[in-house]
């Protein structure tokens, strides 16, 4: 019989966990085990703590005394930190994609942002289809720079930031229903249509900064 590559294992729970966390279906705070995720995965313990220990680098999951694998508690200085951060990364990335985007990236931001318009004009809104469109329409944005290490550290600065953003969109409709995150994304959308960089990075800075002031305002973070 053919052996099972472990690293192959390994980099699929990664992606896997990865992806709950970018997309905000995992909250600060919550706990599981290694055997817990094994079980649920359907894989050996081994692969899950080696990507469990990738995510700990990469400060996106912590390990507590008693062995706990928790997602990080959200203090205030260091969501200030990650948004200064992110305002330089993802606004360079967002002005490269107004100059380096292709017509079948535009096509498909273009498509992303009317789904956006169309869940949130539903009448009832839907807290996971708006962070799964948010998400999507981003890292399309941030794809179409055309500089994929800028790309991978975007992704890591979205482990850590990513389980806030369940409460920014899923939880608290606010921004939902008064259309701040749409009119951001739209006038981001239309920079990069008219490849204009500055309005298109104005405009995703504008949408972070307004994310990050709701999610202050409702103090959902720890002290700190």
């Amino acid at each position: 019989m053919k052996k099972v590559d472990r690293s192959k294992l390994s980099d699929r729970v990664h992606t896997e966990l990865s992806s709950l966390l970018i997309s905000g279906q995992l909250s600060p705070g919550d706990m599981f085990s290694l055997r817990g995720l094994a079980d649920t995965l359907g894989t050996s313990a081994m692969p899950v703590r080696e990507a469990v220990g990738r995510l700990v680098a990469e400060r996106a999951l912590e390990i507590l005394p008693n062995r706990a694998i928790r997602v990080p508690l959200m203090t205030v200085s260091r969501f200030l930190e990650l948004r200064t951060i992110r305002i330089e990364l993802e606004g360079l990335a967002t002005a490269r994609a107004a100059v380096n985007r292709s017509p079948k990236q535009l096509n498909r931001m273009q498509d992303i942002q009317m789904q956006f318009e169309v869940a949130r004009k539903s009448g009832e809104p839907n807290g996971k289809a708006a962070v799964r469109l948010n998400k999507n329409l981003h890292f399309c944005v941030y794809g179409a720079a055309g500089m994929p290490i800028l790309f991978d550290m975007i992704e890591v600065l979205w482990l850590q930031i990513g389980p806030v953003l369940n409460y920014d969109l899923a939880v608290n409709s606010e921004r939902w229903i008064n259309r701040q995150a749409h009119i951001h994304h739209k006038n981001m959308v239309e920079g990069i249509k008219m490849k204009q960089p500055e309005p298109a990075r104005a405009a995703l800075v504008a949408d972070l900064m307004s994310a990050s002031e709701l999610i202050i305002q409702k103090n959902v973070l720890s002290p700190g």
